[in-house]
């Protein structure tokens, strides 16, 4: 469901939360190695975060990315917005591009219900809640 560049996205701003909880700022390169993920990628994805005001970013010497008291309190759906925009929750399981109740695809009715309880979830769970539960030991954000 949900593109590789956007679970990037939010492993990245779960980490970024988990830095600015300490009152550090991360750069790309350190993300990057957090997540697994390449550089470029990283960058691009942080970019548009900071252009979205999901994240912050300072440049010079001592700058980096990191996020507010307030973007911390965010719902996740910004992330998945910021990269996917809302169409995620409303096509075909299957990629059709008609398909609804009049006109279903096989696993239409399955997948309706599951992306409904993504998205619930996605609305719902806070930056810092799923920060809280890699910080605590209890959720991991690499193999």
């Amino acid at each position: 469901m949900l593109s590789l560049t956007c679970k990037n996205a939010i492993k990245a701003v779960i980490f970024l939360s988990s830095q600015s909880e300490r009152g550090e700022r991360a750069g790309i390169k350190e993300v990057a190695g957090q997540i697994k993920a390449s550089e470029h990628t990283v960058g691009k994805i942080l970019q548009q975060l900071a252009r979205r005001r999901i994240i912050n970013s300072l440049k010079g010497p001592h700058g980096g990315f990191y996020l507010s008291e307030e973007q911390q309190e965010q719902p996740v759906i910004n992330i998945v917005e910021a990269i996917e925009d809302d169409r995620i929750f409303k096509e075909c399981g299957l990629g059709l591009s008609e398909c609804s109740s009049l006109r279903p695809c096989p696993i239409h009715n399955e997948y309706k219900v599951a992306r409904e309880l993504m998205e619930k979830i996605f609305r719902e769970r806070k930056v810092r809640t799923l920060c809280k539960s890699v910080n605590d030991g209890l959720a991991y954000l690499i193999d």
